[in-house]
């Protein structure tokens, strides 16, 4: 169990303590998309969609979602995001919604599951708004692009 940063010395899960590492600027991005059908892509596209604007809705969801990480990952530490830019964009070839959210700090800890919940929360509305007219959406690929900060350093997947 000395490996395990998550536990305490009776073997039970603990939020670890981030009180004496250094304050540095964290940067995190992450994506992932939502597979539509051609109506579906059609409706997002023209804003036909009945419950409104799906991709201004999912944008503000993801942000929505990133300020409560703390409250939906046990173990995330609540931390004073300095911003969050997401952005939503249709892919015609895939036809998908590409979604992609940025998070920055200065604190402690990371800012990763903050950008995987943005997107995660994002793809999550662009169903529900959607789900009306197509059940069989597929939420995929969601995925850490690249952080920085801390002592694990940087970290930037390579995609093709």
């Amino acid at each position: 169990m000395e490996d395990f940063t998550h536990f305490n010395e009776e073997g039970r899960a603990k939020m670890v303590d981030v009180g004496e590492k250094p304050v540095s600027t964290r940067t995190a991005v992450a994506a992932g998309r939502v597979l539509v059908n051609e109506h579906t892509f059609a409706l997002i596209r023209s804003g036909g969609m009945k419950k409104g604007d799906v991709l201004t809705v999912a944008q503000v969801a993801g942000v929505m979602g990133a300020k409560r990480t703390p409250d939906l990952i046990p173990m995330c530490h609540p931390i004073p995001i300095s911003g969050i830019d997401l952005s939503l964009s249709l892919d015609e070839q895939r036809l998908s919604v590409e979604i992609e959210a940025s998070v920055r700090c200065d604190g402690r800890t990371g800012v990763e599951m903050e950008a995987l919940t943005a997107v995660s929360v994002a793809a999550l509305t662009v169903y529900d708004m959607c789900k009306a007219v197509q059940k069989d959406m597929v939420i995929s690929d969601i995925r850490l692009l690249s952080k920085t900060g801390g002592v694990h350093g940087e970290f930037h997947r390579d995609e093709p």
